[in-house]
């Protein structure tokens, strides 16, 4: 399956936990953003949401499975920061594999949808 552009068909894989807690796309982009810049705060920019948000969604994270996934660093001459945990490391390639492996599952039955889907106005709603 290639990259999704606007128009194309895309597996979205979510793993939802008991207790309505789940771990999808958003939570998986958090994680690498904060190993990418070190900081809730600018992964949480880099996603367009709130400090508030991106830490609440850390916290949730942190309270799904029996380790941390994330610690966070507090002051220093860098002013703190945060990074991924070994646990919350393999709990990111683990879940960008998954992505992979279920992609490549379903890329015939991806195609064969797109080739058979109505053009994108026919779908198209009108707006108000």
């Amino acid at each position: 399956m290639s990259k999704t552009g606007g128009n194309e068909l895309k597996l979205v894989l979510r793993v939802d936990f008991p207790g309505a807690t789940r771990l999808g796309r958003g939570k998986v982009q958090l994680m690498g953003l904060i190993r990418d810049t070190g900081s809730i705060s600018a992964a949480g920019r880099a996603m367009d949401m709130s400090y508030r948000r991106a830490w609440l969604l850390v916290d949730e994270m942190n309270h799904m499975f029996s380790e941390p996934v994330v610690e966070s660093q507090r002051g220093g001459q860098r002013g703190g920061g945060a990074a991924l945990t070994a646990f919350g490391e393999e709990l990111l390639a683990r879940m960008q594999a998954l992505q992979d492996k279920a992609a490549k599952a379903i890329d015939a039955d991806l195609a064969w949808l797109a080739k058979h889907r109505a053009p994108a106005e026919a779908t198209d709603t009108p707006k108000d």
